[in-house]
């Protein structure tokens, strides 16, 4: 990430916008993406999306998900790639990463099943089969809890949610809190610092 750690997660980041294409290797495919200072991870994919990606299943069928916090759209676009069948929502609150992610959905010639939104924008009666997340645990703990909790809220009976924490920022604790929430998780993998979360309805079998 290129700039001030803040910059990712505000509306519209400050200072002008210089782009770059970065390069990255997701489930056996090289993806050619334009990043920008001002959005995560701008200098190439990261580790914690990178752990996440190799630790998780390629969505099969023809499900909903949801990218949570899709910056330039990594994580979408490859879902959107490797599973034909799969309609995408890209939210995040960057407009520069929006923008982006738009723009890299079109030259990867899924933008008809990527949509790029806003959170606001998200009809409020749509529920995800799958929710991917590496959250932004840096806006803090209670911006994060009332975020998870609004999204989470929207999984179908069925579906599950795979999110990547640091250890070192709390993932242990935050697979508590949300197990005191009423959700099953579990990690399902552990990597270079990272921790990969499986969060369900707690009524569903593990």
């Amino acid at each position: 990430m290129t700039g001030p750690s803040s910059q990712y997660f505000s509306e519209q980041p400050s200072g002008t916008e210089t782009r770059r294409t970065i390069t990255a290797q997701i489930w056996g495919r090289e993806l050619t993406l334009i990043t920008a200072n001002g959005v995560f991870a701008a200098d190439g994919l990261d580790r914690g999306t990178a752990v996440l990606l190799r630790a998780s299943p390629i969505p099969q069928g023809s499900p909903r998900v949801l990218d949570l916090g899709c910056g330039y759209g990594p994580i979408a676009l490859a879902i959107a790639l490797h599973c034909p069948g799969a309609i995408v929502d890209a939210v995040d609150v960057n407009e520069r990463a929006l923008a982006l992610c738009r723009e890299n959905a079109e030259a990867l010639g899924v933008a008809d099943r990527v949509r790029v939104l806003r959170p606001e924008q998200v009809e409020s009666e749509i529920r995800y089969d799958e929710i991917w997340s590496n959250p932004p645990i840096r806006i803090g703990k209670q911006g994060l809890h009332e975020l998870l909790l609004t999204w989470l809220a929207r999984l179908s009976p069925d579906g599950v949610a795979r999110l990547v924490v640091g250890k070192n920022l709390g993932s242990d604790t935050l697979q508590r809190w949300l197990i005191e929430q009423g959700y099953a998780c579990d990690r399902v993998a552990s990597s270079k610092g990272f921790r990969v979360l499986l969060v369900r309805h707690s009524s569903k079998p593990r």
